[in-house]
């Protein structure tokens, strides 16, 4: 098969992308809005932008009634943010809160995911979440505004929490961590199944 992408509508593109970029993370990211409300939703445009600095790169695909999500929102208004790892433990949790709920509602008490405080950030974690990153904005960059346009936003990070039980002499441990990964449509995966390779000297 040999597609152009001019022939191609938006919602073939992203079968696409979705279907053939795999496993991706999931950034499961906690916001606040200026009144105060709390925000948990899954993203799976997730990867690191930078080492030094270390910055996260979380992108937002916008939905076809153009109205953005609220982390976004949340992020312009306050500029802080929690970028929570997905566990087996806790993807049925995540998959909840991916429900349009109102921008008035507490995804952390609809759905009842466990909070934790932060340490530098107002905004708290998942309590149960592996591995946390306390987040600032650093930039929020508009690829487009046409619907299934895309926003990245990159995210500063200030602090990185990790669980006891997979960290080691100072260093997260990756198999311990247990992660879930998105595939194309509600597949998900897992890494509980690895191989290694050296690289070339």
């Amino acid at each position: 098969m040999f597609q152009e992408v001019k022939d191609l509508n938006p919602q073939q593109c992203y079968q696409a992308l979705v279907a053939a970029v795999i496993p991706r993370p999931i950034a499961w990211i906690s916001t606040v809005s200026a009144s105060g409300v709390l925000n948990l939703a899954p993203y799976s445009f997730f990867t690191v932008a930078s080492c030094q600095p270390l910055v996260l790169s979380v992108t937002q695909i916008l939905p076809r009634d153009l109205q953005h999500k609220d982390t976004l929102n949340n992020l312009q208004q306050t500029g802080e943010c929690v970028v929570n790892i997905v566990d087996q433990d806790a993807v049925e949790l995540m998959n909840a809160t991916c429900a349009n709920f109102p921008a008035d509602v507490d995804e952390f008490d609809a759905v009842a995911v466990p909070k934790i405080a932060s340490e530098i950030v107002q905004v708290p974690g998942v309590a149960i979440s592996p591995v946390r990153f306390e987040c600032k904005l650093r930039e929020i960059i508009t690829i487009s505004e046409q619907p299934m346009g895309g926003s990245m936003m990159l995210l500063d990070v200030l602090a990185i929490h990790s669980a006891d039980n997979c960290t080691s002499e100072q260093q997260i441990i990756t198999e311990k961590v247990n992660a879930v990964g998105k595939m194309g449509g509600s597949s998900y995966s897992t890494t509980s199944a690895s191989f290694e390779l050296q690289r070339p000297r």
